[in-house]
């Protein structure tokens, strides 16, 4: 475990100076030339590497986790029956919302959480249309537009929101969505049937066919879990000291096969290299629920801070996160608040580029 002291838990700890154009905006030309910084923990060294070499740098024996959710293009646009423009976005991962959708004649309704921004707020009971086949009614407002809402749709939802919605590019992306991104804001072994993240694993962005070719050819296993990431993600730690902190929650999914390939290096001594943070999220947070590694499929809220005991994930593959960021507080839980703001700092001087679509850390 990482020696922890006061610092640790402050959040200005957790600061770094970031230059805007440091701050990807479009993905690398190719997946794989993205680069990549090598950490070694026991030796504290650091290599500047490219992501094709992957399948080089880790262990013969490492079981790579990884989260095949899928984006889905949840942001739409409607208009009040007024005629007042009004923007959605859908948070309940789309599974969950078929189990409880209700139908009558033609129409299907399933009540759901979203954000609805518009000029004037709408009202409870308020109706917007984004087509003949899809609407919502608006049931209570929370803060930050956070809301309950009723949607009511003809035909398949999931094709609806594929041909009227867009992709929830992070805050930061300072454009709008457009035909590229319905590629590269996924993985490349993102499923369709886990199709409901509102943003992607970023990590596993980097991944092609490849990649995949060269790791299977060294006989490196490959187990997947899923992850339905939600808008909680960009929340920012608001609280000085970082243990005050609520975690948001996200629905996470261990399969029986993934639970035994993960058991099995564990009992062999071999090493779970989780790909992003969001699959460390998902095997800690099951761990966490069951007291064991199982298949497990439910709501986690864990929330990992330096200090905490990792009991699955020993090594990440992950992005370069936001400062003062829960995912920045749970890589300094894995390697050290002071090796993670070091390393950072490599990579801004090797001018790496940050956040979704920007290069990676491997972390061994």
């Amino acid at each position: 475990m990482v020696t922890v002291n006061e610092q640790d838990y402050l959040l200005k700890s957790y600061r770094y100076e970031l230059p805007e154009e440091s701050i990807a905006q479009s993905p690398a030309q190719k997946r794989d030339l993205s680069k990549l910084l090598v950490v070694n923990r026991e030796s504290g060294e650091l290599e500047i590497s490219t992501f094709a070499k992957l399948a080089d740098l880790i262990p013969d024996n490492a079981l790579l986790v990884a989260n095949n959710s899928k984006v889905l293009p949840a942001r739409i646009y409607g208009s009040k029956e007024t005629g007042g423009k009004v923007e959605f976005l859908l948070l309940t991962p789309l599974p969950l919302l078929m189990e409880t959708a209700e139908t009558q004649g033609d129409w299907s309704s399933a009540e759901v959480e979203g954000l609805l921004r518009a000029s004037k707020p709408p009202k409870t009971g308020q109706n917007i249309v984004f087509s003949d086949q899809f609407r919502l009614e608006v049931i209570t407002r929370g803060d930050f537009g956070k809301s309950r809402v009723r949607l009511y749709w003809q035909g398949e939802l999931a094709g609806l929101f594929c041909e009227l919605g867009h992709y929830p590019l992070p805050p930061y992306i300072k454009r709008p969505d457009t035909a590229e991104d319905a590629k590269r804001y996924q993985t490349i072994y993102a499923e369709d049937d886990k199709l409901g993240s509102v943003a992607a694993p970023t990590a596993g962005l980097h991944f092609t066919p490849e990649v995949r070719q060269s790791l299977a050819e060294r006989g490196i296993e490959w187990a997947e879990v899923t992850l339905y990431v939600g808008y909680g993600t960009f929340s920012p730690v608001r609280e000085a000291d970082i243990r005050n902190h609520s975690m948001h929650k996200e629905y996470i999914e261990i399969s029986a096969d993934t639970a035994l390939a993960v058991a099995n290096a564990k009992a062999q001594g071999r090493p779970v290299l989780a790909v992003g943070t969001t699959s460390v999220r998902t095997l800690e947070g099951a761990y966490a629920a069951v007291g064991d590694i199982a298949p497990y499929a439910g709501w986690t809220e864990i929330y990992i801070t330096p200090g905490y005991e990792f009991k699955v994930a020993d090594k990440l593959l992950t992005n370069f996160h936001l400062p003062e960021s829960s995912l920045l507080i749970m890589v300094s839980a894995l390697i050290g608040r002071e090796a993670t703001l070091s390393a950072y700092k490599t990579a801004l001087e090797n001018d790496f580029r940050f956040f979704s679509y920007g290069d990676a850390m491997l972390i061994l």
